[in-house]
């Protein structure tokens, strides 16, 4: 994962943006939101600039609306991808915060949902964070259903693994899971008669577009919100 397309239009960081709050749980700063007393609930994994990106925030306030608590980790400890010299820093910062860590810690906030009477969990994750959704696929205790957006770092392995109903939604315009890469991975779901799948591809867009558009592109905008209700439609069929 390097060249600029990964990092193309980097968000605004905003510490207090989003309806919800920001809380320790599961041993990590994250943002939440919804009902605390929901018995169902859903996780978000972030793309490389954490959890603090204010469109990241609204998706989780749209989840926590229909009546999820949603819990958006900080896996990166305060420490995002600095979007100013992303050539540079990219493979260095990547060593740090490996996607295979962020799924422990993962594992750790589901834990802690449980504990507190969540009894169905959800997971979508965004370029990075999709690697770390298809890793807690593998298992059908961790989540009951899964979705990878512009996914980064997945591979055919992985997606032969999963054994949680995964929805994908990729980019015509994608050069880390590029069409004819997220065709694969239908491929492999639909020739899975025991794993349900959802799988689209969105045209005109690129990498990163669901949490980092222009708000003032109306085309923009109409592709991001429609991945988006595709996410809660997914969630909303499996995490009941």
């Amino acid at each position: 994962m390097s060249g600029p397309q990964c990092c193309a239009n980097p968000p605004t960081l905003s510490p207090n943006s989003g309806v919800g709050s920001v809380i320790e749980f599961g041993g990590l700063k994250s943002y939440v939101s919804g009902p605390s007393d929901s018995k169902l609930a859903v996780l978000l994994a972030s793309d490389v600039f954490g959890y603090e990106a204010p469109e990241l925030r609204k998706i989780a306030d749209k989840i926590a609306a229909a009546g999820y608590y949603v819990v958006v980790p900080d896996f990166f400890n305060g420490d995002p991808l600095d979007p100013d010299n992303v050539e540079k820093l990219l493979p260095v910062w990547l060593s740090l915060h490996e996607p295979a860590k962020a799924y422990e810690e993962a594992k750790l906030v589901i834990d802690a949902l449980k504990s507190k009477g969540i009894t169905a969990i959800g997971a979508a994750g965004f370029c990075y964070g999709a690697k770390v959704v298809v890793e807690l696929a593998k298992s059908s205790d961790l989540i009951q259903a899964g979705v990878l957006l512009h996914p980064s770092f997945v591979t055919l392995d992985d997606v032969k693994e999963v054994k949680a109903p995964l929805a994908i939604l990729g980019a015509e315009m994608d050069q880390y899971t590029p069409p004819e890469l997220v065709k694969q991975f239908e491929e492999i779901l639909s020739s899975n008669s025991e794993v349900e799948s959802f799988v689209k591809i969105f045209p005109g867009v690129a990498h990163g577009w669901t949490v980092r558009y222009d708000l003032d592109d109306e085309m923009a905008v109409k592709s991001a919100e429609e991945a988006q209700q595709d996410t809660l439609d997914w969630i909303m069929k499996f995490v009941k």
